[in-house]
């Protein structure tokens, strides 16, 4: 897929030519690995893109920051950059076998979803999205882009965090179920928990509130069905011993003794200890959880592998080793990807 990838900008006018690079080394890719028939694979990559705006100003946003004449000359060359190297990670990921299911944080609106999927080649690989706007004051939202021959979409609806009363507007949380592996359903939770603006401790109740509206969705799926799949990404602004993740997500390591299972703990990486990096220190903020019921026969899954591309890195001459190679440090254009690394878990069924 990464080479299809390279090809897709100058065949995507001539559709017939597409398909059938598409079609020939889908084959000769299966040819050479034979078929399976007892092992089926299902991945999925979470990935805080930052700041992926687009160029026009939102009346009802507070997107100043990206505009071509702010302090950031966030302009269409930058944005359509951007835009195209999310695509590339997407593609490079999981080598040949494309992400079923990509959850997104920080995406401005339908307009940088639609560019990302339908300009960059990923729409003739089957994905398609799912986004419901927010109140959150920047104006960044969570989205899921899926594979359609892996992933059928059964229902979607956006879960409320924001309190007017106390004046706290926050993204919404995305609820997606569907039918994966043919015919088994999967609840999937789409997360990025409010951050540490203001201090960790005074807006840790900020992050718990959204941890408990996840819990208190997951416990009426529970309810209905006790073996209910589920799995819950995204950015929760906090490491694995966090209150929000501990506390009211019930998460634990891979023993299958508890509801869920957060991956975080059981990362899989090279050179990096996280997912983020602070002055010199890594975070792991971003997390994919999943139902006991997934880790147990006939599914399983390794851990939580940490995406670390050598694209998306670059050395760290402050702190040494390296870090995530972002788009801005501070209001300086820095051209690189996020400030944040992707997460991926494979689920295997037998």
């Amino acid at each position: 897929m990464v080479l299809i990838w390279g090809f897709m900008k100058e065949l995507r006018k001539n559709s017939h030519t597409l398909h059938l690079l598409l079609f020939l080394l889908l084959c000769n890719y299966q040819g050479i690995l034979g078929q399976v028939s007892d092992v089926s694979k299902f991945s999925i990559l979470f990935y805080n893109v930052e700041n992926l705006f687009d160029c026009k100003d939102d009346s009802l946003k507070n997107d100043g920051q990206f505009l071509p004449d702010a302090l950031r000359r966030w302009n269409f060359k930058r944005y359509n950059d951007k835009v195209n190297k999310i695509a590339k990670v997407i593609f490079a990921s999981n080598g040949w076998d494309l992400p079923a299911l990509v959850g997104l944080c920080e995406v401005e609106n339908d307009a940088v979803l639609k560019r990302l999927v339908w300009e960059t080649g990923l729409s003739e690989c089957g994905y398609r999205f799912v986004h419901h706007e927010s109140p959150d004051k920047r104006g960044i939202d969570v989205a899921l882009l899926y594979r359609e021959d892996e992933f059928r979409i059964l229902t979607d609806s956006a879960v409320n965090v924001s309190d007017p009363a106390l004046d706290f507007f926050t993204r919404d949380i995305l609820y997606v179920k569907g039918v994966f592996f043919g015919n088994d359903t999967l609840s999937v939770f789409v997360c990025h928990f409010p951050s540490k603006f203001g201090g960790a401790v005074a807006s840790e109740p900020k992050r718990v509130l959204a941890a408990y509206k996840v819990r208190e969705l997951c416990d009426s799926l529970f309810k209905t069905n006790g073996e209910s799949k589920i799995v819950i990404m995204g950015d929760m602004n906090e490491n694995p011993e966090g209150k929000a993740v501990r506390a009211m997500l019930d998460a634990g390591g891979l023993s299958g003794e508890e509801v869920f299972a957060d991956l975080a703990e059981n990362r899989i990486a090279q050179k990096v200890k996280g997912t983020y990096k602070y002055h010199g220190h890594w975070e792991v903020f971003d997390h994919i959880i999943v139902s006991e019921s997934l880790l147990t026969e006939p599914f399983k899954v390794d851990g939580m592998y940490v995406v670390e591309l050598p694209f998306l890195l670059e050395i760290d001459d402050e702190y040494s080793g390296v870090k995530p190679f972002r788009t801005y440090v501070g209001p300086k254009y820095h051209g690189g990807f996020s400030d944040h690394l992707p997460v991926k878990v494979v689920i295997v069924k037998h």
